[in-house]
């Protein structure tokens, strides 16, 4: 076996191996180096569009939630029912049972302060009762438990002056819409305590369809 020497004195083949494998190393690399590139930039943008993804989803998501926010519809499928007789209280004590509101139309609404849907509602709900006082009883009844504490400082916060703070401490009235299902829950009784309809969750109070309907059952 011949031993390797400064490349004048190699024989030829060896000679030519050497400069065929150069080459072949120099197009390789020519090869490799864009496609390397290549791939890289690939693998960036991929990186890219994963990242936006999750970004996109969830703000696909807070567009549906926004759309779904006012789930509520009127249902008419109780219209007739009776008021639930029960009885509800308020921070000082005093107990009404809901038989003795029979006279005038009653908007009652079940509520809680942990209830974001409701909480947005309330301030409405209370110009809706300033509105037509004298016409409708709003009848706001919060289902919060231990919520004697808790509804005086949320009606002191929002600076609730039209609305009563009636309390289900038992949930009865919760349990006798649904079972408790969801709030806000908001029923509409004619003057003889008789349901007209109902909606369960989120309603638009300010739209033009409960002005017309609150103002049917006050004209009635």
């Amino acid at each position: 076996m011949m031993a390797e020497g400064p490349s004048a004195n190699r024989p030829p083949h060896i000679a030519l191996e050497a400069t065929l494998l150069f080459r072949f190393s120099v197009s390789l690399t020519r090869f490799s180096l864009p496609l390397a590139v290549a791939l890289m930039v690939g693998a960036c943008d991929r990186e890219s569009t994963d990242a936006a993804q999750p970004g996109e989803s969830a703000s696909a998501a807070s567009t549906d939630e926004k759309a779904g926010a006012i789930s509520g519809k009127i249902d008419r499928s109780y219209a007739g029912e009776m008021m639930p007789d029960a009885q509800v209280t308020d921070p000082a004590g005093a107990k009404l049972t809901l038989a003795e509101t029979r006279g005038q139309p009653v908007l009652m609404n079940l509520w809680a302060t942990w209830c974001a849907p409701c909480v947005v509602e309330m301030p409405i709900l209370d110009r809706i009762a300033a509105e037509n006082s004298g016409r409708l009883r709003v009848l706001t009844i919060s289902e919060d438990m231990d919520g004697q504490d808790k509804v005086k400082a949320f009606f002191a916060e929002k600076g609730l002056k039209n609305l009563p703070q009636w309390l289900d401490p038992k949930n009865d009235l919760g349990f006798a819409f649904g079972g408790g299902a969801g709030l806000p829950v908001t029923v509409l009784y004619d003057a003889q305590g008789k349901e007209v309809w109902r909606v369960m969750g989120a309603y638009d109070w300010e739209s033009e369809e409960a002005r017309t309907l609150i103002a049917e059952a006050t004209a009635a």
